[in-house]
């Protein structure tokens, strides 16, 4: 009973050693299937989503699903320390190791508190190790357990700078393409003025933007479960609009030439293929985003604005067909993160985040009289 006890110790020491290293130092996504992390992931959204499945959409469930990310790195962290502590109590346990205890009461309860005051390097004293072994064991749970904390005080605020860094251009989007963004509205917005080079260096930006996306979300997954501020915005939702706002110049736009488009849809078609690859999520069949009927009303908004498709007889056809490349991960994603993907037209009178405030019913014009001012000057 005890080999048996001292060999589950051993393993179950090397294990969360090893998902650790893999999950935080190792700058690589591992592709084998079973991870504890992978696991405590699976299990811990299945049942966080379900809840959140019925919800009705909107900011309240936002709110809650919003908490999943910060709160599933806090209780991973504590199932690995958790895990540790009982391995070394197994070990210490299985070696029928001698400790001196308060009035001789030795349990097995006293090795996983003699375990818990080592890791956490609390050296309370009032149960110490008698033999060599022994001795030896609580010297590695200690370094272990100061190793842990140090990597832990490091491993939390890179994930924040990570999500920092991907938030600054999601924001920056809601001006440019509107709330939530769409690529119809991207495209007219870059068409006033004839601006179309910023277009062109916007999607420069843009393609830096996934490729820090692909590196960042690979390497600590929690991330993808960490959600954008405002209710309209996500990570998803901008890669969306990039992908379709790419997917229409490709098709051929007058004055938007293609090859920055292309190499941007390169990228963030990888990013979408490799995220719903890592969750598991197979791609979405038979997604269609965009109508015949739809279709036609953004061919006519997009001419309205000087955005005309160079073959307009074969522009819906090849459109499903660069469409048909992405769309499908995206809408696995989606249903797996329960995010809303954004339309390719803008609701009517839609406002965008920055025009509305709590404190606007306050302010002399409203929102739309802004709006109306700033695309007037």
């Amino acid at each position: 009973m005890r080999t048996a006890t001292l060999i589950i110790g051993v393993l179950l020491i090397l294990l969360i050693a090893q998902d650790g290293f893999e999950t935080i130092i190792l700058p690589r996504r591992v592709s084998r299937k079973f991870r504890l992390t992978r696991i405590f992931y699976g299990l811990t959204w299945l049942l966080w989503s379900a809840l959140g499945r019925r919800i009705h959409r909107g900011n309240r469930r936002e709110q809650y699903l919003s908490y999943y990310g910060p709160l599933s790195l806090i209780l991973l962290l504590a199932v690995w320390a958790t895990i540790f502590v009982l391995g070394f109590a197994f070990v210490q346990w299985g070696l029928s190791a001698p400790l001196r205890v308060p009035e001789n009461q030795l349990t097995f309860g006293s090795y996983i508190y003699f375990s818990g005051t080592t890791f956490f390097t609390l050296g309370l004293g009032d149960i110490t190790p008698e033999i060599g072994i022994s001795r030896l064991l609580v010297v590695a749970e200690a370094g272990i357990g100061f190793a842990f904390l140090a990597l832990i005080i490091g491993y939390v605020p890179i994930i924040y700078q990570a999500f920092s860094r991907r938030e600054i251009n999601i924001a920056l989007l809601d001006a440019r393409a509107g709330s939530p963004p769409t690529a119809t509205e991207l495209l007219k917005r870059h068409a006033q003025r004839q601006a179309c080079d910023e277009l062109i260096s916007f999607l420069h930006d843009w393609e830096r933007w996934c490729s820090e996306l692909l590196e960042s979300h690979l390497s600590y997954p929690v991330l993808t479960y960490y959600r954008s501020q405002h209710e309209r915005q996500s990570w998803l939702g901008a890669l969306t609009t990039l992908l379709d706002s790419c997917a229409i110049i490709l098709v051929g736009v007058d004055a938007i030439p293609a090859k920055t488009a292309k190499f941007t849809f390169a990228i963030a078609r990888h990013v979408a293929v490799d995220l719903a690859q890592t969750y598991g999520s197979p791609p979405t069949l038979k997604v269609n985003r965009l109508s015949s009927r739809e279709f036609l009303h953004l061919q006519t908004v997009l001419a309205s604005h000087g955005l005309a498709f160079s073959d307009s007889a074969t522009a819906e056809k090849r459109l499903a067909d660069i469409r048909a490349l992405y769309e499908p991960f995206l809408a696995s994603l989606a249903d797996h993160l329960l995010m809303t993907l954004p339309g390719w037209i803008p609701e009517a009178d839609q406002v965008d985040d920055w025009q509305t405030s709590a404190w606007d019913h306050f302010l002399d014009s409203s929102p739309r009289t802004v709006d109306h001012a700033t695309r007037s000057s």
